[in-house]
């Protein structure tokens, strides 16, 4: 079920999936343009996660970090079905990270996680593997696709009415120049979280992640509440 890769992302230290307190994302493009995209360091990849500044109204449930891969454990976020797509998707990436947070009232949770690679036709290659994994109905039954706009160069959404949290969950995924980003939201609660909220998350991570391919530190973030 849908959620499996970002739970094994932290071992067992809680299903990470979430929902947003934001309608519209200001100041932020639509992360399609991959003109200038380099390959991010370790400290750039940490940099594109989205912290407590970046998300009003959360609480900073897991800090931004990130890790270089060691060649006999792929990141645990880089999920897929066979050893042929592990070695596409998984091995060559340089780092990979993630950032989570939590809402309190109905125990919504939310997800951030990136691959970076050494160029685009390596992410682009990685998004086509895990977007078998992620996409679909990987996050529950019954799932149906989330308009993400134009954001990414490749992107897509799916939410399910019941996900691994027992309420409605969403999973994203983008590839924006040489990352590959995921995002997913959850909740033990009924309501799910809007079409719009995921979208504003999506264009908010893209923007940042281009920031940090365009040598900027990342500053893209919701507006506060």
């Amino acid at each position: 079920m849908g959620d499996k890769g970002f739970v094994e992302a932290r071992r067992g230290r809680g299903v990470l999936a979430a929902g947003a307190a934001v309608l519209l994302l200001a100041g932020c493009g639509s992360g399609s343009d991959d003109a200038g995209a380099a390959a991010l360091g370790k400290g750039q990849v940490a940099s594109v996660l989205p912290d407590a500044k970046a998300a009003p109204g959360w609480r900073l449930y897991m800090k931004p970090a990130a890790l270089k891969p060691m060649a006999e454990y792929p990141p645990p976020v880089c999920v897929s079905r066979t050893k042929e797509q592990r070695e596409t998707a998984c091995r060559p990436a340089t780092f990979w990270g993630s950032s989570a947070f939590v809402r309190k009232a109905d125990r919504t949770t939310l997800n951030f996680w990136v691959l970076a690679y050494e160029d685009e036709k390596a992410a682009d290659a990685a998004y086509d593997v895990l977007i078998k994994w992620y996409g679909g109905d990987r996050v529950g039954q019954d799932a149906r696709k989330v308009d993400l706009g134009g954001t990414g160069a490749a992107r897509e959404a799916n939410r399910a009415p019941v996900g691994t949290m027992g309420g409605p969950g969403t999973i994203a995924q983008l590839r924006v120049g040489t990352t590959v980003l995921g995002i997913s939201t959850g909740t033990e609660g009924t309501s799910a979280v809007p079409d719009q909220e995921v979208k504003a998350f999506a264009t908010m991570f893209a923007e940042r992640s281009q920031q940090a391919q365009k040598g900027e530190k990342p500053s893209a973030a919701l507006p506060g509440r």
